[in-house]
């Protein structure tokens, strides 16, 4: 057991860290600008909320790019590799076009949440930088899958750790401005200039690394040209497409969570971003187990090993919850020296205080969930798990918030009215789909081993 632990972990921690780098990018920029202003808070908040639907929804789909290579990886089927990213770079040419029209106009979307026309624009404003920094954010998912794929998240990691050294004193200078330099300061639309100057530095760096680095080197990426094959490619989105549905699922969830909570008021969605910030934080640990997890498990399909593919996957699961119950609980033991850190504003921490305690349920079911699905997706099964989550983050978890947040049908206790009764609603539908992709990935492992 513990040798198969040791395992998971060896890949686990540098895709964590890399993964916290990536999420400190956020806990930054709301810190950050959570003590500029309330006002530029919450336009982080909500723009932030529609630019992670986009990108997520589309990044899902390349990460399809990931079983595919680790099952071919698996089975030594090295040539075929470099053809299988070539062809991924093309598809996430063709995702950027879509993605850069709806953030270079979000306005019927930003409508949702009847922000007041300040916020609306502010929150505009960011999200039409961000926008010419998403085909660059789509270009270094290709490389980060291919990397994670063959067991070298490592130079992913160093990536991304740079990325973040860089972000500091970019949002430094951006947020607050350098007056002696003649830099304005700009809030949070110096958040998306950083952002967007990033994406491309890792970007560059990514198709350097692809082309000089001695493991990725050997898989011929830039040996030659070719052209879009589309057998290859519907492959990839028969795939990918049910993925990214599932990751655009679970991410609206949280934007519509945040376009609703708008309704609330400022001080309510500031406080609404801390606790979705501080989940999103807390998510990276489990989610860098279900990668590792992932990665072995379908390397050891691609070997024809499913008794080990198998046996990964549940030692994988079991880890993640474990240290689930753990990291819950020092949050929550630990929770007004987190509060601390992430407000001053005592209005804005009354609202978030209640909002710690049901973070800590939620994190452990989230745990459980994303290991599930992460394994699922080694055996490249995707559309049942895209059905488990359409009824419960959709159903459950927004539907049921919407009802306990607004009072509907004045069913809802007083402690769950406005952002509680959403984030209880979303603890519950997590559960529910952690019982669903268990029972289903026990399901398929008996029937495809």
């Amino acid at each position: 057991m513990w040798h198969d632990i040791k395992r998971i972990a060896g890949l686990a921690w540098p895709v964590l860290i890399g993964q916290l780098a990536v999420i400190a990018f956020g806990v930054m920029d709301t810190a950050m600008v959570g003590r500029a202003s309330a006002f530029d808070l919450a336009s982080l908040a909500l723009g932030g909320s529609i630019y992670i639907t986009v990108y997520v929804g589309l990044m899902g789909i390349l990460v399809a790019l990931s079983p595919i290579v680790a099952q071919r990886f698996g089975a030594g089927e090295r040539e075929s590799i470099g053809e299988e990213v070539r062809q991924a770079f093309w598809l996430a040419g063709f995702l950027a076009v879509p993605g850069f029209l709806l953030l270079s106009h979000p306005q019927f979307i930003l409508r949702l949440s009847e922000a007041t026309p300040e916020l609306e624009a502010r929150a505009s404003a960011y999200l039409q930088i961000l926008a010419f920094g998403l085909p660059a954010a789509l270009l270094f998912r290709v490389y980060s899958s291919l990397s994670t794929a063959v067991g070298r998240p490592r130079i992913v990691m160093a990536i991304q750790v740079t990325g973040l050294a860089l972000k500091i004193p970019l949002n430094l200078a951006l947020i607050y401005g350098v007056e002696r330099m003649g830099i304005p300061a700009l809030g949070s639309t110096g958040c998306a200039i950083a952002t967007t100057a990033i994406n491309w530095v890792s970007c560059s760096l990514g198709l350097t690394l692809m082309a000089r680095h001695a493991t990725l080197r050997e898989f011929g990426i830039f040996s030659r040209f070719c052209w879009p094959n589309w057998q290859a490619i519907r492959a990839l989105l028969k795939l990918g497409v049910p993925m990214g549905l599932s990751y655009l699922i679970e991410v609206t969830a949280f934007s519509f969570m945040a376009i609703f909570i708008a309704r609330l008021g400022d001080v309510t969605l500031a406080g609404h971003q801390i606790a979705a910030n501080l989940g999103a934080l807390l998510y990276m640990l489990p989610m860098s187990i279900g990668i590792a997890t992932a990665t072995l498990a379908a390397q050891a399909i691609g070997s024809r090993d499913f008794a080990w593919a198998r046996l990964i996957g549940r030692r994988g699961i079991e880890f993640a919850g474990t240290l689930g119950v753990a990291l819950a609980t020092l949050m929550w033991l630990g929770r007004a020296l987190i509060l601390a850190a992430y407000t001053s504003d005592p209005q804005v921490a009354a609202i978030t205080t209640p909002l710690l305690a049901i973070v800590a349920f939620y994190h452990v079911f989230d745990a459980l969930q994303v290991n599930a699905v992460f394994v699922l997706r080694a055996w490249k099964v995707a559309v049942v798990p895209t059905v488990i989550y359409a009824v419960s983050l959709w159903g459950v978890g927004l539907g049921g918030g919407y009802v306990l947040g607004f009072n509907i049908g004045g069913v809802s206790p007083a402690w769950l009215h406005g952002a509680a009764g959403f984030w209880f609603a979303n603890s519950a539908s997590l559960a529910v789909a952690a019982l669903g992709l268990l029972l289903y990935l026990r399901w398929i492992v008996r029937v495809k081993s």
